[in-house]
């Protein structure tokens, strides 16, 4: 019988390991998947970097990560109300130069920069800012026009930190003219927000507000309703300011990991047990959701399946339940997948099974990567597991119908010519007036002969691009092959006209 039990058993464990196996490469391509990384600042890496190398690292890092698969980089250009890039507002920030208030020697911008190198890749770039933190711990010295030094009143410290104080309006109306100053100037595609709104608790530190609370208190008596008030007038006005500006540019927020906590007869909370939006951050995520004053959301749910506290499967399933009204992404902390094992198979990191829970949820439909360096330096394999497995295939943005949902007109003049030794398909830019039918990239299909042209077939699309031809000579054509081309248009909400094929 004990032998019976432990063959039966040895057989189960193999079984879970082949289906584990399995499952990695019989992966269901998306068609349409957002697909981010986060390259911020404060980690230090462009610190004693001259321009040139500066430059020299982020395209190498823009370069694996386009071959990866990631279609948008999420960059970060106002950590502490300073600026990487041209403002007249802010001075250039210390995690550029070294010193807050110098401008970068030789001189760039390094928003403008990054601007032309994603879009030359075929990706999104969205301009990350930190609204409220006007100081980290680790500055010491502020520029003289650092707000924290023109308007001193208008901050408060906490914990080695200075922040916008939220409860004075003043401020929301400040940080909506420094991101509509952002969104006129550069051609961003997105802008994005952090978790850090209220300042994160510090065990025995009061938020100093009671002067605020008296002032502004707009009727409420309790100063955690307030609190959160003051953060949702900010999102409507902020979501409002970057649409009024340029009605494309995607408004997206990356809330920390957890809403709320289910207990204390909380009704809409997870089964975990941490630091929480609602009640410690005043950031009410899902009223910004729901009531559509956020384009897309990235709850940072960076834990670990299996985690006591905070468990990643009970939150990413409770955020797809409750989350699903915008366009919902993921927040993968790359270092932490790839060092925790498989809960069913020590010899795999947790990599599969939490791609596995992507796949099974309703309303996810993208993920951002925490961080870029991380994956580029191919932490756990996981850069190579997107390349070859996960993100092999092309995607396409997520639709945002709520923003616009008509399609461009389709390409025009579709042909063939053999020039120069290259095989090159030309098309023409389809008429279209306005943000809304201007076609702004295109997506090249390949087809077998006699094969049926399925565009909704991921598996098919040979690049994303925003040129109007491609090089189709090296195309796997090695053995006189025919394909049938499609060639379609995007515009700028990645809706897609009708094809053409040759």
């Amino acid at each position: 019988m004990t032998k019976r039990n432990n063959f039966i058993k040895l057989f189960l464990i193999t079984a879970i390991l082949v289906l584990d196996t399995v499952s990695i490469w019989a992966i269901e391509h998306n068609k349409r998947e957002f697909r981010g990384a986060w390259i911020q600042c404060v980690n230090g890496q462009f610190l004693g970097m001259s321009t040139s190398q500066i430059q020299s690292m982020l395209s190498s890092q823009l370069d694996i990560l386009q071959k990866d698969g990631v279609n948008a980089i999420i960059f970060q250009v106002r950590p502490e109300c300073d600026a990487l890039y041209a403002s007249d507002y802010e001075p250039w920030s210390r995690f550029l130069t070294g010193r807050q208030g110098t401008p970068p020697s030789p001189y760039w911008d390094p928003l403008q920069w990054m601007v032309e190198q994603c879009h030359k890749r075929g990706m999104e770039i969205h301009a990350w800012i930190n609204p409220y933190r006007a100081k980290t711990k680790g500055t010491t010295e502020l520029a003289s026009n650092h707000i924290a030094r023109k308007q001193p009143q208008n901050c408060f410290s906490y914990d080695g930190q200075y922040i916008l104080n939220p409860g004075i309006p003043e401020n929301r109306d400040y940080i909506c003219m420094i991101a509509a100053n952002i969104v006129s100037r550069y051609d961003i595609d997105g802008f994005h927000i952090d978790d850090y709104f209220y300042p994160y608790p510090v065990a025995g530190i009061s938020i100093p507000d009671d002067r605020e609370f008296a002032k502004y208190n707009n009727g409420f008596h309790d100063k955690a309703d307030w609190r959160r008030d003051n953060v949702n007038m900010f999102i409507y006005q902020l979501y409002n300011t970057i649409h009024k500006v340029k009605p494309w540019v995607k408004f997206g927020v990356s809330p920390f990991g957890i809403y709320r906590n289910n207990k204390n007869g909380v009704s809409i909370g997870s089964n975990t047990n941490g630091l929480q939006n609602y009640d410690d951050l005043y950031a009410d995520v899902l009223m910004w959701v729901n009531n559509g004053w956020v384009d897309y959301c990235v709850p940072q749910i960076y834990w670990e399946i299996g985690n006591k506290a905070a468990d990643y499967e009970t939150l990413i399933k409770w955020w797809d339940r409750h989350a699903g009204n915008r366009n919902l992404y993921i927040g993968e902390d790359v270092e932490r997948t790839a060092k925790y094992p498989d809960l069913y198979n020590s010899n795999t990191n947790q990599m599969p099974a939490k791609y596995r829970l992507h796949s099974e949820m309703n309303n996810v439909s993208g993920t951002v990567l925490w961080y870029a360096k991380a994956v580029t330096d191919n932490t756990g394999n996981y850069g190579s597991m997107l390349e070859k497995v996960y993100w092999k295939y092309p995607a396409l943005m997520p639709l945002m119908p709520y923003i616009d949902k008509k399609a461009p007109n389709p390409v025009k003049s579709l042909k063939i010519l053999h020039t120069n030794g290259k095989t090159v398909l030309f098309w023409k830019a389809p008429k279209g007036n306005g943000w809304k039918n201007k076609a702004e990239k295109y997506v090249v299909y390949r087809f077998e002969k006699g094969e049926k042209l399925n565009i909704s077939d991921p598996t098919k699309i040979l690049a994303i691009t925003s040129d109007t031809f491609y090089d189709i000579k090296n195309t796997h054509n090695k053995y006189g092959k025919k394909y049938t081309f499609a060639v379609t248009a995007l515009d700028r909400l990645s809706n897609e006209s009708k094809p053409k094929k040759k």
